[in-house]
């Protein structure tokens, strides 16, 4: 077994199999904002990505490949291990804890008088979760050659790191947190040796990495808060049991020649085509989601709503095109969220369509081609999240569209970089968020193009590949 210099964790990777009926393994590229950020600078710099078996599919390939190397297995997938970590063991670790309970913390999702509750059943799942970071240090360990450098993504994978430095303390190990971070009384909400657990694990990192200054420094905040680490902010260091960690902000970026490419083939071509008869000459408000609790798809639409009340003179002149793709379906809440979007979509469209007018097109099914031709023919980008790491979606827009007017959330990571030059909204206020609608589209040509070229400048400035090598850098 060769050992390899750098490498990548994380839960999803970056392919995924699906089980055919004749019981044939199809593989196909993994999903998700992380996969596609990593996947261009895994192939092209040899490096190891440690994943975790999310299906049957992928439990299949796994069986299938000698320690897991799918590589080694003859998959055209560059050096991957897939781990099949026990199924009850990944759901208690992925679906109780990574997406029910850290997710709904940094995003500030609970309904407090109801959620959290912390009791015996969750600390079952707690143990889970510690098994499953417990099978990534291992494989990661196994893998390593000397001196190496370990790239841990997210928080499905905070307590890897401390548990990796004790099996090789040899490594560089950064972790990468592509969440927002939780202010220290939010985080609270977390039981306190939980708390601890999750900021020390990081911590056994060399360099801990966030999207923005403002989540690094909630990070610092609770370090300072639940640790009694030192913390010094000027220099970005956490100094914890003797160790120090450094940390990094990395404002992850599009690689802008490659959408541009993507978006001009023919699939995408065919797409505006049948997008423009559906919109003809009618200016277009569009949306791209996952029916995610944080993205805010609900008010995004009730804004919609409140701005055709407000200004009838727009009825028959726009569309609203609204793209949420299904999330977490095996979550209730997540269930029941896409239900609301379904049942506000039908209200707008029940209350104005007309024969002539379709004011809101709803489409519930992934397509990536459809999506980027809907971000070319975009007048308005909505991007409203209640709060959000980065988004991409927000960067991806004015790259392919060139004239859009972009209305996004304060509370997005993005609007660290793209706020300047965007019509900023309270994710909570609808009201505020209709009226930015409107300025949107009456905003004239000249002050659209304008900020649009400056928003694609700033989404562009730290592609993947740099993003990558920026952190890599910081472990040497």
């Amino acid at each position: 077994m060769r050992a390899h210099s750098v490498l990548i964790a994380s839960n999803r990777g970056p392919v995924a199999f699906t089980l055919a009926d004749d019981g044939a393994l199809n593989m196909r590229r993994g999903g998700g904002g992380l996969v596609s950020g990593l996947s261009e600078v895994a192939r092209s710099t040899d490096v190891l990505w440690v994943c975790a078996a999310l299906s049957d599919g992928d439990r299949g390939a796994v069986r299938l490949s000698p320690g897991g190397r799918l590589d080694e297995a003859g998959y055209d997938t560059g050096p991957v291990r897939m781990l099949d970590i026990p199924p009850a063991i990944f759901h208690r670790a992925y679906n109780a804890v990574a997406n029910s309970t850290l997710w709904f913390v940094n995003h500030l999702l609970y309904n407090t008088p109801m959620t959290p509750q912390f009791d015996t059943r969750f600390r079952r799942e707690w143990a889970s979760y510690r098994d499953y970071n417990g099978a990534f240090a291992l494989a990661l360990a196994e893998e390593a050659a000397h001196g190496a450098r370990v790239m841990v993504q997210d928080y499905h994978l905070t307590l890897t790191p401390a548990m990796l430095r004790v099996e090789r303390p040899d490594l560089r190990i950064a972790h990468f947190s592509h969440t927002p971070w939780a202010p220290p009384e939010y985080f609270s909400l977390l039981p306190d040796d939980v708390a601890a657990e999750v900021l020390s694990g990081i911590l056994g990192a060399d360099h801990a990495g966030f999207l923005t200054a403002r989540w690094a420094a909630a990070f610092m905040d609770c370090c300072e808060a639940f640790l009694g680490a030192r913390v010094d902010r000027e220099s970005r260091t956490v100094t914890y049991e003797d160790r120090t960690t450094r940390i990094g902000v990395h404002a992850l970026g599009v690689n802008g020649e490659e959408l541009l490419a993507r978006a001009a083939e023919p699939d995408v071509e065919s797409h505006m085509t049948a997008l423009r008869a559906l919109v003809g000459d009618r200016r277009l408000i569009v949306r791209i989601d996952r029916t995610e609790l944080s993205k805010n798809i609900v008010r995004g639409l009730t804004a919609y709503r409140e701005f055709l009340a407000g200004h009838p003179e727009w009825h028959g002149r726009v569309v609203h095109l609204a793209f949420a793709y299904p999330s977490r379906h095996d979550l209730p809440e997540y269930r029941e969220y896409t239900a609301a979007v379904q049942r506000c979509a039908k209200e707008i469209e029940d209350e104005y369509a007309t024969e002539d007018w379709d004011p809101l097109i709803l489409n519930v099914h992934d397509d990536y081609p459809r999506s980027l031709a809907a971000y070319r023919l975009a007048d308005v980008l909505l991007v409203n999240p209640i709060r959000d790491g980065m988004n991409l979606v927000a960067k991806e827009g004015p790259i392919l569209s060139r004239r859009c007017a972009l209305v996004l959330s304060r509370e997005a990571g993005a609007a660290a970089e793209l706020g300047a030059d965007s019509l900023l909204v309270n994710p909570y206020d609808v009201s505020g968020t209709a009226i930015a609608l409107h300025e949107a589209l009456t905003m004239p040509e000249e002050e659209r193009s304008e900020r649009c070229a400056r928003l694609r400048r700033a989404a562009t400035a730290l592609p993947p590949q740099r993003w990558f090598e920026d952190q890599l850098a910081a472990l040497l």
